[in-house]
């Protein structure tokens, strides 16, 4: 009976990693009705830090199994880890979810969360992966797999085409310059791949509205995919981006086609630790200057000699 059962949690674990991904935002009804019982449960528990009630949610027999980066913990510390959050708000979004028994429920979501852990507080992203088992009348979390906390959004999903391997990407850039030069802009080259989660990453980062602002008023972006290192190699010793530092690199030009910043050292490789404040400073850092009004002088007579 008990292998039976630990043959089932690794088959829904593995539907957890790789399944085929519900739109954002459009979770299947059906799926998501069956799992909204222990996950609103679990939600409306964590949310209001009562760390008493949220250790019964864990099984016991068997015991839980809880996987972060740094390795397995219990459910004491995974408890103490939300405790340690002081969570005034809590969003999830599903993004998928399954229920391949009666008695077993699965569950992929994106946590929100708006901590007070550090002053000022800030909001940092978690994604998780539960599976929850029906014991008597009671669901109890049976397999839990979560990352760290991150201050950017973390995708769910590698899906999404965001460096077109058709592309010309010396056209593109080309392109960008004369766009730039007619609206006072400078040019973004990120060099990345969609096999690459952290160029994902920086992506959504780069959607969020207090970023997507500046981009869209100081650059315009172009995307250069590099196949997995085979791919637009002229164009990174071009822009001094090194490939052997990771991906996403980031290269800045002026209108002109003129270097500004190259990313030599892998700023960028692990973009998932990063934190909006770190891109806004980079964007504020490398947009164009405003424009100096023009000065006008005049002689004695009141003739216009010309702006200096």
């Amino acid at each position: 009976m008990r292998v039976h059962l630990l043959r089932r949690i690794a088959c829904v674990a593995i539907l957890l990693t790789v399944g085929p991904a519900i739109p954002r935002g459009r979770a299947q009804a059906s799926k998501s009705a069956a799992v909204s019982v222990p996950l609103e449960q679990w939600k409306g528990v964590v949310a209001s830090g009562d760390s008493g009630v949220l250790r019964t949610l864990y099984s016991v027999n068997p015991p839980v199994k809880i996987t972060t980066p740094t390795g397995e913990i219990d459910a004491d510390a995974d408890v103490a880890f939300w405790a340690s959050l002081k969570i005034r708000k809590l969003k999830v979004e599903v993004t998928k979810a399954d229920s391949p028994q009666r008695d077993l429920q699965s569950v992929l979501f994106q946590a929100e969360i708006d901590s007070a852990a550090s002053s000022p507080p800030q909001t940092v992203y978690i994604t998780e992966g539960q599976i929850w088992q029906l014991q008597g009348q009671q669901w109890r979390l049976l397999v839990e797999r979560r990352t760290n906390p991150a201050r950017l959004l973390q995708p769910t999903s590698i899906d999404q085409d965001i460096y077109h391997s058709a592309a010309d990407a010396h056209e593109q850039i080309k392109h960008a310059l004369l766009e730039a030069s007619k609206a006072h802009k400078h040019v973004m080259v990120v060099f990345g791949a969609n096999w690459c989660f952290d160029c994902h990453v920086l992506d959504a980062a780069f959607h969020r509205p207090d970023l997507a602002r500046i981009l869209a008023q100081s650059y315009e972006v172009v995307h250069v995919d590099v196949g997995r290192g085979e791919k637009n190699q002229d164009l990174m010793e071009e822009y001094q981006v090194p490939m052997k530092r990771g991906i996403p690199g980031v290269a800045i030009l002026d209108s002109n086609g003129k270097l500004l910043f190259s990313q030599k050292n892998g700023e960028f490789e692990k973009a998932r630790t990063l934190g909006p404040q770190d891109l806004l400073a980079f964007l504020n850092k490398w947009k164009p200057q405003p424009r100096k009004a023009a000065k006008f002088t005049r002689n004695s007579s009141g003739c216009n000699l010309g702006f200096i």
